[in-house]
């Protein structure tokens, strides 16, 4: 039989184009049932609301349920791992956070890459933290509290959510990039670290906005800086930690994420509707709520800060000598 050539082209570029053809297809028609999205933390906390929120607007827009499923414990890997292990299909999503990058260097024995297994989607927000005080601190300003560190080395009692958390981490960078030492108390939860800053049992707080700014306007506690480059929408008054500290910089950030090899035709889709919900200001207001400033962009963006983060905070996992496993 002679070989035509021309024939095994067409039929080769037909092959070739085949599941172009069909991603592309897959994608005009998604979501076609429920999607799930696994929020690694509690419910109420700011990935469970940011999961919830930005899930109702892609129900409203996409036409299918966004379900959050909370998958908690090992500080979010739990509901990592879950997702890492699912179907690239686009039917399980991940709200991915500050956690995700620090796990990295927190965990030695983690079954997934994080970087290499999850392909970024979109990210969402960015909600700055806050220095908080309590107000027996006789302290007023960053280089304040700097001095008054140096001057009692470790008996400065610094609070956080739990080992490895955002202001956990936030506090550690300060740390390191002031040449302080603040002794690490871990709490399980902001709740709690919260309620001994007020009662004084701690006396600094690296703090998520959401729930604490009545006490500063009360005057329960002081708000020294806040940790985002520029001054914060939540508390326009207060200065920038990087005022003080040149190049200091942390902000509680929250994005959509996939399983890896998920195609670029969902992932686009998913991107594109994430960013008209953060541009819309019927949502940025509700964001701004949690205190929420938007982080828009496309996939590669979201996927270059999540491994520059990855990076920052190994350093600071070194740094600070800390490990969970």
């Amino acid at each position: 039989m002679k070989f035509d050539r021309r024939k095994f082209l067409q039929l080769t570029a037909a092959g070739l184009a085949a599941p172009a053809f069909s991603h592309a297809a897959m994608a005009e028609d998604y979501p076609t049932r429920p999607v799930k999205i696994v929020a690694g933390f509690a419910a109420g906390g700011g990935v469970d609301i940011t999961a919830r929120l930005i899930g109702q607007w892609l129900n409203e827009r996409l036409g299918q349920s966004f379900v959050v499923e909370n998958r908690t414990g090992a500080g979010g890997n739990i509901g990592t791992e879950a997702v890492v292990g699912a179907a690239p299909d686009g039917y399980t999503l991940l709200l991915a956070t500050v956690p995700n990058a620090v796990n990295a260097a927190l965990y030695g024995n983690l079954k997934f890459d994080f970087i290499r297994d999850i392909a970024p989607v979109a990210g969402i927000i960015r909600v700055p933290m806050i220095i908080l005080l309590h107000p027996s601190m006789p302290v007023k300003t960053v280089p304040e509290l700097i001095a008054y560190a140096k001057a009692n080395p470790g008996k400065v009692n610094m609070a956080s959510a739990g080992n490895g958390s955002a202001p956990h981490m936030a506090g550690e960078l300060f740390k390191m990039m002031a040449g302080v030492n603040m002794v690490h108390v871990p709490y399980r939860g902001q709740g709690p670290a919260l309620t001994d800053l007020l009662g004084g049992e701690v006396q600094v707080l690296f703090a998520t906005a959401p729930g604490t700014t009545d006490y500063v306007a009360t005057g329960k506690l002081r708000a020294l800086a806040v940790t985002s480059a520029t001054r914060a929408q939540v508390l326009p008054d207060v200065p920038p930690v990087a005022d003080f500290v040149p190049g200091y910089e942390t902000s509680q950030w929250y994005g959509m994420c996939a399983p890896g090899k998920t195609p670029a035709e969902i992932i686009g889709k998913l991107n594109t509707v994430i960013n008209a919900a953060i541009a819309d200001p019927a949502m940025k207001a509700r964001l701004a709520a949690i205190g929420g400033e938007s982080l828009p962009g496309t996939p590669a963006e979201f996927g270059k800060l999540i491994a520059d983060e990855t990076e920052k905070w190994r350093k600071v996992v070194e740094f600070a000598g800390v490990s969970v496993d």
